[in-house]
């Protein structure tokens, strides 16, 4: 079969990780989580004191920060000047670090071109929030996934509940309310909808049915490639 890609966009807390990483085993091609490269870029600039407010110094820690992404059975792997730090990237620290550097145009240039190197000579599913606008322009599909912002603050303080840590609802809500803001209005590749892309609302949907309902919708457009 013909090599293709599937954009996957949304904001935080949307469910576009745990579903592209179920499509991407049950169509047995390979998954990219573009968030995760934001992530460690963020979390470098944490452990070392970098000033979120400077751009001047992110853009000068990039030359000190060595990323290699791995793949194991399909799933991505992220090691940070050889420490792996796959798990540790998952905080809502490094998730609000990651919106800071993302705005950055040098920090999007060098991961966009990490991204576009790992779709080459295989059959991708990215998911992020400029990838069908800007990463994959032209994804054989694009998928916008959202929810309301009472519904991702549930699933997030239940993903905190699950790894054992204490959380503070209202607090969450504002943190995410804060990252749509930034995703949204930042100058460079902002949060949007591709104009070619089918919007799926997962509020009130389960995991397998918005896989399901994306699958069908990969199976038709593939069709036509």
């Amino acid at each position: 079969m013909k090599q293709y890609s599937i954009a996957i966009d949304g904001p935080a807390g949307s469910g576009k990780s745990t579903v592209a990483k179920e499509i991407a085993k049950k169509l047995g091609i390979l998954y990219v989580d573009t968030g995760a490269m934001y992530r460690t870029v963020g979390l470098y600039c944490i452990k070392n004191g970098i000033d979120l407010q400077q751009q001047s110094h992110i853009v000068s820690a990039l030359k000190k920060i060595d990323m290699k992404i791995e793949l194991s059975d399909g799933m991505q792997m992220i090691f940070l000047n050889g420490e792996n730090v796959t798990q540790k990237i998952r905080t809502q620290e490094a998730g609000k670090a990651a919106s800071a550097v993302a705005a950055i145009l040098p920090v999007r240039e060098k991961l966009v071109e990490i991204q576009r190197n790992l779709a080459k000579g295989h059959s991708v599913i990215m998911d992020g929030r400029d990838i069908g606008t800007n990463v994959l322009p032209d994804a054989a599909v694009k998928i916008y996934l959202n929810a309301s912002v009472e519904q991702r603050t549930k699933r997030r303080c239940y993903e905190l509940a699950m790894m054992g840590k204490t959380w503070d609802k209202k607090q969450i809500e504002q943190q995410i309310i804060q990252r749509d803001e930034s995703d949204m209005n930042r100058k460079y590749h902002p949060l949007k909808k591709a104009e070619d892309a089918i919007e799926i609302d997962t509020s009130f949907m389960s995991i397998e049915e918005v896989v399901f309902k994306i699958l069908n919708i990969v199976e038709e457009k593939i069709k036509k490639i």
